[in-house]
């Protein structure tokens, strides 16, 4: 049945069949990877069987097991245990085109997501780009991230090896040139991505990468080992692959949430990791993961790598709503969480003294957003250049229009603008229908995006450690020396590395 209107692809596994779509050859749920249960269960990502025939390529694949997203509300859970698939969204199917190709990895706390979010849609930055993009599924949570004995560590990122791996492999038939490939992702994916860049796997498969909001937290073996212990015992099992792949996938995720909601009581052990959302996070392990990111930027791991990296202005903000907390901090809260979070030796009297101005809320929300996604995405840039690598840098400065303006620049408010799709969080953090001035950041940015993939210059000049010239994002774009230069100078002496188990 090929034909324009289902185009056909021969991958290295077997023939698939898509479908066109305003222009676009779109390619959904194509497995990279055998699905990762019975006796693939906590096991690395094993090579996908080959097939026969032409296998139809039109639905997504199931999303790995995971937890709610917010909870009380019913989590992404669907039929299937062909967790491990690609999508693909290119102008031209032709193997003579050669296009720069744009892989995203979703974020989501390293405990939920999937491509299927219409919010990943990618055919607006594939057509207006001339890119081909491309989303996948890596295992999360419990599956893709705990510290588990006799498995792996960092599964979910030995997923993504595997699906860059299936890029290298395949994606010239696609209409895409395995040699102009650029990973970028969000939050957790930014971690991941972060991950990526000083894991020995993934050396070569990718030639530029952009991370949006890096996460400052990565595990330490010790503390890994010990979160993965809480998690078992929320099941009274042992954090082992004999105990645990007796427990359906789909239940397993239920240990996380319960760990979660009563993180606060492991704060002695486990120090600023148990007033976060999540107890999951890449494993510093010393074989998957040598080391932690900055370390290894630092010492020229990823020199040959182009970078964007950057963050939004009001990170933290998006939380303080989502937990009801907004307007509901005080001096208590601020002192204990600024003592806890702030780079050393005397955290608080260091925020009261740069901000003298600031509410004890403010202060709250600064603490957070700089320890976990301000300054890690700063420092990033500081070791790439540092280790001989070439970096630019932005800061989304626009505020989210919704509820009067009040979530500003937020967590999460670059990933509508990334794909120019208003949906899920977008539609939550723009409105249902985005105002004049968000399609034409949203344009503005993803021409940055798409040109940076394809030339490796984004439209504005390279980072260094004098002028620190940075991009904003806003209504009015503007080239400037980097805007939280308070925070950068209490954080300049901290060094972001594995978090240790403190007790």
């Amino acid at each position: 049945m090929k034909s324009d209107e289902f185009p056909e692809i021969r991958t290295e596994a077997g023939a698939v069949r898509g479908r066109s779509e305003d222009g676009l050859a779109v390619f959904r749920g194509i497995p990279f990877a055998q699905p990762p249960v019975g006796d693939g269960r906590f096991a690395a990502p094993r090579p996908v069987h080959r097939w026969d025939g032409v296998r139809e390529a039109f639905g997504f694949g199931p999303p790995p097991p995971q937890e709610a997203m917010v909870p009380g509300m019913p989590a992404n859970l669907a039929a299937g245990d062909d967790w491990l698939t690609v999508n693909v969204w290119t102008p031209d199917p032709d193997p003579a085109a050669h296009r720069p190709v744009m892989v995203w990895i979703y974020g989501g706390a390293y405990k939920f997501g999937s491509a299927d979010d219409p919010g990943y849609n990618g055919g607006r930055l594939a057509r207006d780009g001339e890119v081909v993009v491309v989303t996948f599924n890596h295992r999360v949570g419990m599956e893709g991230f705990a510290r588990i004995h006799g498995a792996p560590a960092n599964r979910g990122l030995l997923d993504q090896v595997a699906a860059l791996q299936w890029v290298r492999e395949n994606i010239t038939a696609f209409g895409g040139d395995p040699g102009q490939v650029t990973v970028f992702g969000e939050s957790a994916g930014a971690g991941s991505i972060a991950a990526l860049l000083a894991m020995p796997s993934a050396a070569g498969l990718f030639r530029r990468a952009i991370t949006q909001s890096v996460p400052g937290t990565f595990f330490s073996d010790a503390l890994a080992t010990d979160i993965a212990g809480a998690l078992a015992g929320e099941l009274g099992l042992r954090p082992t692959v004999g105990d645990l792949s007796g427990v359906d996938p789909r239940k397993l995720p239920e240990a996380g949430a319960t760990l979660t909601a009563g993180m606060l009581k492991y704060e002695d052990r486990w120090g600023p990791v148990a007033r976060t959302v999540t107890p999951f996070s890449p494993v510093v392990d010393g074989e998957v993961l040598p080391t932690a990111p900055w370390q290894a930027l630092a010492s020229g791991a990823a020199r040959q790598v182009e970078l964007i990296t950057g963050h939004t202005r009001d990170e933290y903000r998006l939380f303080l709503a989502m937990g009801g907390q907004l307007g509901q901090i005080g001096q208590a809260e601020a002192a204990t969480v600024l003592r806890l979070f702030g780079p050393a030796p005397d955290p608080e009297h260091a925020y009261r003294t740069a901000f003298p101005d600031a509410t004890a809320e403010y202060l709250y929300e600064l603490a957070y957003s700089d320890w976990l996604f301000r300054m890690p995405s700063l420092h990033l840039a500081e070791a790439h250049v540092t280790g001989g690598g070439r970096a630019h840098m932005y800061e989304l400065t626009w505020a989210a229009p919704a509820d009067g303006g009040v979530l500003g620049a937020c967590h999460g408010l670059d990933v509508p603008l990334t794909f120019g799709v208003f949906e899920g969080l977008g539609q939550m953090l723009v409105g249902p229908t985005p105002p004049p001035e968000a399609e034409a950041l949203s344009a503005r940015l993803r021409s940055a995006w798409t040109a940076f993939a394809a030339t490796g210059d984004p439209g504005w000049p390279a980072f260094d450690t004098g002028e620190r010239l940075v991009q904003l994002f806003d209504t009015d774009p503007a080239v400037t020396t980097y805007p939280e230069e308070a925070s950068r100078r209490l954080w300049q002496h901290h060094t972001f590395t594995a978090l240790p188990l403190t007790a």
